[in-house]
């Protein structure tokens, strides 16, 4: 079947940001003035936390390139038996910008580049000498590999990237380490979503349910208000696809309660605005669906009332591709609304 394709939301990339900050000293100081972005007029991004998960809020892009070539000079076979550790963190740090350059030209062989920098990486850092390096070089790996089957809708290189996460919890426990834990839940979850609408398959989508439902005890709204709305709003798109293949009401209202829930949060928390309006994209999507699954044209005119609304007082807030998809579903509601009082 065709599944619908609700808007995906992807966490903060700590990492990459890391990986960015603890580099910067290897340039030189006019390139290093690139590196902070301008922000002297404020412009609205609709697409923040939207692009995938090697997006950056911290520095610009322009430094991505010269930080690439500047990590590629430094990993010298000298380098790598004088400290073998310290060189693969350099790869490390390297495979995170190359992921970060492959998601902004869509470039599947920038990121092989970046899996092969910590495939590499595992070469010298082993489980048994360095568990927590070893697992956060896995869960490297893994976001690696899912960005690229994303890219290539690739069901082999997503069930690689659960391979890689699920080797991560080895070492990962929710006892010992609670952030990297949930966190990680939090990227299974995405993976076995996007591995489950290729293979259509529904245990797949229901593991995908169980990470993010693992996930979300742990992502306070204080301290990971975008996560939590990631998680949420995230864990209803699985269930929106999971009902439509089951052709289950009870399904359709848990992912509404997925996505009433994101869109609160980001209410609450003051996020972008633009995320709060996709959460009630979503959820009036979803809503939609259940309307013409049910034939319920009463459901389907206060969904026609929705997005009337959100295309009236949120043209600042969507995507041009996002009002044409409100635009349909708009039409599709009152077709049904009228079709029933006809």
């Amino acid at each position: 079947m065709n599944y619908s394709k609700p808007y995906i939301l992807y966490p903060v990339n700590r990492v990459l940001e890391r990986s960015i900050a603890s580099s910067l000293g290897l340039l030189d100081e006019e390139t290093l003035e690139l590196a902070t972005p301008d922000r002297s007029v404020p412009v609205a991004d609709n697409f923040l936390f939207t692009r995938g998960n090697f997006e950056q809020h911290s520095f610009s892009a322009l430094i991505f390139e010269p930080l690439r070539d500047a990590l590629e000079a430094s990993l010298t076979d000298e380098f790598r038996q004088q400290d073998p550790h310290a060189w693969a963190d350099t790869q490390n740090r390297l495979g995170n910008i190359l992921g970060a350059i492959g998601q902004q030209q869509h470039d599947a062989v920038i990121f092989q580049k970046a899996i092969e920098c910590f495939t590499s990486a595992l070469e010298e850092v082993k489980q048994e000498d360095s568990p927590l390096e070893w697992a956060a070089t896995q869960a490297n790996l893994a976001t690696a590999l899912q960005a690229l089957g994303r890219l290539e809708s690739d069901a082999k290189t997503l069930n690689k990237a659960v391979e890689a996460y699920t080797a991560s919890l080895l070492v990962y426990t929710k006892k010992e380490n609670p952030e990297e834990w949930m966190l990680i839940m939090l990227q299974l979850g995405m993976t076995f979503h996007a591995h489950g609408t290729l293979l259509k398959g529904n245990r797949i989508f229901q593991k995908a349910v169980v990470a993010f439902k693992n996930a979300i005890p742990g992502l306070d709204a204080d301290n990971y208000p975008v996560e939590l709305v990631v998680a949420h709003n995230n864990c209803g798109a699985v269930l929106l696809n999971l009902a439509e293949s089951e052709e289950n009401p009870d399904r359709f209202e848990e992912a509404t309660r997925s996505y009433e829930t994101s869109w609160k949060v980001c209410m609450e928390q003051q996020r972008p605005v633009h995320l709060s309006v996709l959460c009630r994209v979503n959820k009036a999507t979803a809503q939609n669906i259940l309307a013409e699954l049910t034939n319920d044209a009463v459901l389907a005119e206060d969904i026609a009332d929705e997005f009337e609304l959100i295309l009236e007082c949120f043209p600042h807030a969507l995507q041009p591709l996002c009002v044409k998809h409100c635009k349909a579903q708009l039409n599709q509601a009152k077709k049904l609304a009228g079709a029933s009082a006809a």
